[in-house]
């Protein structure tokens, strides 16, 4: 009977800053790390979160999070698993929900970066070996060259379900690519990002062939 009582579990509310994602085996999101006036907390996502969670998410976007906490009486060990995540503004007093969250309204008038577009590239082994490495080294050298580095992330992933036409790699506004080599990658920029380029220089508009699956 005396076992009963070496775990307590109990509902829990906290807010807190946005500092990064905890990532497991390069691209399974786990949880949050969250910065609080106690200090640093990490506070791992149930299920359905780690699936339906917006990677765009920047850092110092201040978040209510609801779930249980978990405390091993014996260890002194506090487990906290988050149910629901929000984005709150507490100046405005105005909460929108994590998962259709986009960007956090700027609070004042001060100049802040704008979060990052994110390009996401399979990082499994079929992807990998139709050159999937070579792939995010291209597309890493095309963003410094552009001068992007401060405006677009590459994300790998897991398995998009199109091993035999890797690698596979999705823009940031959705359009889904695969069969991309390393040498198609400058093309590919300039379609995606040629207003955001810093020395981009004016063009004729060119017919740019690469191979598309879906556009979701």
């Amino acid at each position: 009977m005396s076992g009963s009582h070496a775990t307590e579990v109990s509902d829990f509310c906290l807010e807190g800053r946005f500092l990064d994602f905890v990532i497991k085996d390069g691209y399974k999101l786990k949880g949050l790390l969250i910065g609080t006036a106690e200090g640093e907390s990490y506070v791992k996502l149930a299920k359905h979160l780690q699936y339906a969670f917006d990677l765009r998410l920047p850092p110092g976007t201040w978040l209510q999070i609801v779930g249980t906490k978990k405390h091993e009486v014996k260890s002194g060990k506090i487990t906290l698993k988050a149910e629901r995540v929000m984005a709150a503004i507490p100046e405005i007093s105005r909460i929108h929900d994590i998962t259709t969250l986009t960007a956090a309204p700027s609070i004042n008038k001060t100049k802040e970066k704008s979060p990052k577009s994110t390009i996401l590239v399979c990082q499994k082994s079929d992807c990998m070996k139709r050159g999937g490495k070579g792939l995010c080294q291209a597309l890493e050298a095309a963003l410094s060259d552009r001068g992007l580095e401060d405006q677009v992330t590459i994300k790998g992933t897991g398995c998009m379900k199109n091993c035999k036409a890797g690698p596979n790699l999705v823009m940031p506004d959705k359009t889904r690519y695969s069969r991309i080599q390393a040498a198609q990658v400058p093309a590919l920029m300039d379609k995606h990002f040629a207003k955001n380029s810093e020395n981009q220089q004016p063009e004729p508009q060119k017919e740019i062939v690469i191979p598309v699956v879906t556009n979701s």
